[in-house]
């Protein structure tokens, strides 16, 4: 069968990025879309075996390279651009409007959910805020658009045949926002690459893209307050120089580090911390497999790969307080490495290709019946 995989857009290797690495690992044979495709050799060899993907009208607008989402009031009309008439079976990756491809009766669409989007839903007024769109007439003109994209993307959803939610948090949100039922495969792990270190040193860590959202801000300010503690940040973003000036000597910024710097910091770490609510949270298990405990959110998808006093510990509000008061509960419990690790084995790449594979052959038997 001719097969085709769309996603949103290709420009970093993340999260979603290693799904499409791992359904590529399944079949080798897809025809890629996206509405942008940036990527670097290294990121494309081993996101898309090389490919390139077939891009929108999006990839040639000045800036869509370094700003793609100031485009969002036009993803919709480029993402029903793409013909797919001559694919029998089309997956899409989709966190944003990949889901809305325009598709027929005769074909099979199934969709990979990471979670209806959330700058239209539940993390709109996050979204308008940062962006400085909050106010005025431009933040009039923003609300509107959203509310259009909002109205498409729940019309759109019933191109979609199956559903695949991304953790059981991501499948509840479907059923909110669409009223559609979803099967949950957790998303693939590289457990093989972050390998267990029972041997700690005496630091926290925490690594994400330094945006508002990820909550990074109040890691810092929580440490502030435990300047008998050091914490190490990992990673790049918008608000890099801000936390750097309202840190104390206790806290170092390492910036972006490439994987194998970014494994052996996990590994070595205490503890890493994470604040972010998340749909699923790929970093969390990628530092379990490491053998190291998580201080986590409570809420999102961590509930679903850390288990309390066991693999790491939850705080239930996003404050700095809170955060200080886990990390110093978090002092007094002792965790057994070689468990966390254990734990962890459960989200591997190997069991997201079995799982993935035998959901779309059996939907697929069952749409050629029919």
């Amino acid at each position: 069968m001719k097969k085709a995989l769309i996603t949103d857009w290709y420009y970093v290797n993340g999260g979603a990025e290693k799904v499409i690495h791992s359904i590529n690992s399944i079949w080798d044979d897809f025809d890629h879309f996206a509405l942008i495709d940036f990527l670097n050799d290294e990121d494309r060899a081993y996101i898309l075996k090389g490919k390139k993907a077939n891009t929108s009208f999006i990839q040639k607008l000045p800036t869509a390279r370094k700003n793609h989402r100031k485009f969002l009031q036009l993803f919709p009309i480029a993402i029903e651009q793409f013909d797919l008439s001559n694919y029998e079976l089309i997956i899409s990756s989709s966190s944003a409007v990949a889901k809305g491809v325009k598709t027929r009766k005769d074909q099979l669409h199934i969709c990979y959910c990471h979670s209806p989007m959330r700058y239209a839903w539940d993390l709109q007024d996050q979204y308008l805020k940062d962006s400085g769109l909050d106010k005025g007439l431009k933040g009039f003109y923003a609300k509107y658009v959203l509310n259009k994209i909002r109205k498409w993307d729940v019309r759109n959803s019933g191109n979609v045949d199956y559903f695949i939610a991304n953790s059981s948090h991501i499948a509840q949100r479907i059923k909110k926002i669409y009223n559609r039922e979803s099967t949950v495969i957790y998303p693939p792990v590289d457990v093989d690459f972050f390998t267990l270190e029972e041997q700690k040193e005496d630091y926290y860590f925490t690594a994400s893209r330094l945006v508002s959202y990820k909550k990074t801000q109040l890691i810092v300010e929580a440490f502030n307050e435990l300047s008998h503690l050091k914490l190490i940040v990992a990673g790049d973003g918008p608000e890099f120089e801000k936390l750097q000036k309202i840190a104390k000597s206790n806290i170092e910024f390492v910036g972006f580090v490439e994987a194998s710097k970014l494994k052996s910091y996990m590994q070595k770490a205490k503890a890493f911390v994470f604040a972010a609510e998340e749909d699923f949270g790929i970093i969390p298990v990628e530092a379990q497999a490491c053998g190291t405990p998580v201080i986590a959110f409570g809420k999102g998808g961590t509930l679903e790969t850390i288990v309390e006093n066991k693999t790491g510990i939850f705080f239930q509000e996003q404050t700095s307080q809170n955060i200080k008061e886990a990390v110093i509960r978090f002092e007094k419990i002792q965790f057994d490495p070689k468990t966390i690790q254990e734990h962890a084995m459960k989200f591997s790449n190997q069991r997201f290709e079995n799982e993935m594979k035998a959901f779309v052959e059996e939907k697929f038997k069952i749409f050629k019946v029919l």
